[in-house]
């Protein structure tokens, strides 16, 4: 089962086993320690116990000698026990502390220190314990670099000590008053006892290091079966699932917390499943449904802007019919003039002369009025987008010579400044009703004349061209200069709304932007910017 790439410490059978083992030390460690602690108190008990009885043993052995003031015979039978093994001395000291017999002939005579580790049993406190008990007799300390167990016996004053002991005066030696003549004291090495302690705790280190070492990979296999596996094939299956593979199912035959999650999380997956297929029905209806809406806008966004054409033009029918009716006044007039002399019948050389000359003026109005008529209807036809080289200079020229003699009407000046020719790739007919519809909007907001200022520019660096429609207009207010671009949204009592709408769609279709900036009472700027095609293309 592959594991998820991570530091080996962030791992759960890492986190676990450490818990585990950490937990399983100290728990073996504290009863190591009490066991240990236990076996060494009752060793000492045990020596204790045995020194007590030795210690009484010698008393016992010497009682009678001591009675008989044999002191010779009882002095050999201690230095005889001394000699045994693990008894480093045998002494006995009066009740003020001098050493009276010792086993170390160097102590003769000297004076024990009360408050010393063979005194301090019974004389702990301001007044001597006359009767101490077993534990209160024995005391450990270190002389010589390893323990000794030291067990003092008082020697108590007898009946028959006090009535034997006299001095030659007659009176006794050890008066009934006395009750402690002296004390017994036994030292016994603890080395042996020391090495078996030392023995128990390497063995019970040895047999803890062992059981800790045994518990933890018991542990550690028991977390990997039953944790460590499961936990891996679930974070396998998330994996899978993230990656998009619905069809894995996690297998945990077991009926505890991690099978009922990985049971979950195969109702999850399949949940998933189930939603993912209906959500790619989903998609592929709304895909279609997309595909038809849009269908439905592009039809009605051509409608709209056949609508709008077809509103620009009953706009420019008084201009337009004006513009033919000069042509056709001459056309008339012409014609009139040449049926008059073809009545008279004088057809000299001057007359033909002359009727030629008219011929050619009527020749000349016609065709005037027939590309007149010609740009009418290629503005009113409908047709689809279609993308060419063409001059953007050119398509704003013609645009502006459809409204020339209507801005003209209104008292507005037109004003030129249109650059050498720059090459887009653009249907001519979209953007010279986008131009049309600019100035038309124009002419509107300076009902009582003004300047319209038509600027084309390249922008250098950028390979753009700029055409820029400038008036002096009323203005938009700052309010209305956001919805400007909205469908039928209009201020005019008459208007339809769709005249900048119709330009920001045909700007946008061209790659192109549109900017529109304003200042009521001072006059609008408008904006449109398209990208060059390469230096050289035909147009």
């Amino acid at each position: 089962m592959p594991f998820v790439h991570m530091k080996w410490w962030n791992r759960l059978a890492v986190k676990f086993s450490v818990v585990t083992a950490t937990i399983t030390v100290a728990i073996i460690a504290v009863l190591t320690f009490v066991t240990i602690e236990s076996q060494k108190s009752n060793l000492e008990a045990e020596v204790v116990n045995g020194a007590g009885v030795f210690s009484e043993t010698i008393k016992s052995s010497t009682h009678n000698f001591m009675l008989k003031d044999e002191r010779g015979e009882a002095y050999e039978v201690m230095r005889t026990i001394g000699r045994q093994k693990g008894v480093e001395k045998v002494r006995i000291f009066n009740k003020e502390g001098r050493v009276t017999f010792s086993t170390d002939a160097r102590e003769k005579d000297t004076t024990v220190n009360k408050r010393g580790d063979a005194c301090t049993s019974c004389h702990a406190a301001d007044r001597p314990i006359e009767r101490p008990n077993l534990p209160t007799r024995a005391r450990f300390y270190k002389p010589n670099g390893h323990r000794v167990l030291g067990m003092v016996t008082p020697i108590y004053n007898e009946t028959a000590c006090a009535e034997t002991c006299h001095r030659q005066d007659g009176t006794p030696v050890h008066p009934a008053s006395k009750s402690v003549l002296g004390v017994l004291d036994v030292v016994i090495s603890l080395a042996d006892v020391d090495d078996e302690l030392a023995a128990i705790r390497r063995s019970a280190m040895l047999l803890a290091s062992a059981g800790i070492l045994v518990l933890a990979a018991g542990v550690s296999l028991s977390a990997r079966w039953l944790v460590v596996r499961p936990v891996a094939a679930l974070v396998d299956g998330t994996h899978r699932v993230t990656r998009g593979d619905l069809e894995h199912e996690i297998k945990v035959p077991r009926t505890d917390e991690l099978g009922i999650l990985a049971s979950s999380f195969n109702d999850m997956t399949r949940s998933l499943k189930t939603a993912r297929a209906e959500l790619r029905e989903l998609a592929d209806s709304l895909e279609q449904q997309v595909d038809e809406r849009t269908a439905q806008l592009k039809a009605a966004q051509t409608q709209l802007i056949q609508s709008e054409k077809l509103s620009s033009l009953g706009k420019l029918a008084a201009s337009i019919a004006h513009e033919i009716n000069n042509p056709l006044s001459g056309i008339l007039v012409y014609a009139k003039l040449m049926i008059r002399m073809q009545e008279d019948g004088d057809f000299d050389e001057k007359s033909r002369e002359a009727t030629l000359k008219n011929l050619r003026l009527v020749q000349r109005e016609t065709e005037r009025c027939s590309a007149i008529v010609r740009n009418l209807l290629d503005f009113a036809r409908q047709r689809p987008l279609a993308l060419k080289h063409i001059d953007l200079v050119a398509a704003a020229s013609e645009s502006l010579s459809l409204v020339e003699h209507q801005l003209s009407m209104q008292g507005i000046a037109l004003v030129k400044q249109l650059g050498p020719p720059a090459v887009v790739e653009a249907d001519f007919g979209q953007l010279r009703q986008a131009f049309l519809n600019i100035a038309l909007n124009a002419s509107d907001a300076m009902a009582r004349g003004g300047t319209l200022t038509v600027t084309s520019l390249a922008i250098p660096g950028e390979r753009a061209v700029e055409i820029v429609f400038e008036d002096t207009g009323v203005g938009i207010p700052p309010d209305h200069l956001t919805k400007i671009l909205d469908p039928f949204f209009t201020t005019k009592e008459k208007g339809t709304g769709l005249g900048l709408s119709v330009v920001y769609g045909i700007v946008e279709r061209h790659r192109g932007k549109l900017d529109i900036q304003s200042q009521v009472g001072k006059g609008t700027r408008v904006t449109i910017r398209l990208p060059v095609v390469e230096a050289g293309a035909a147009v």
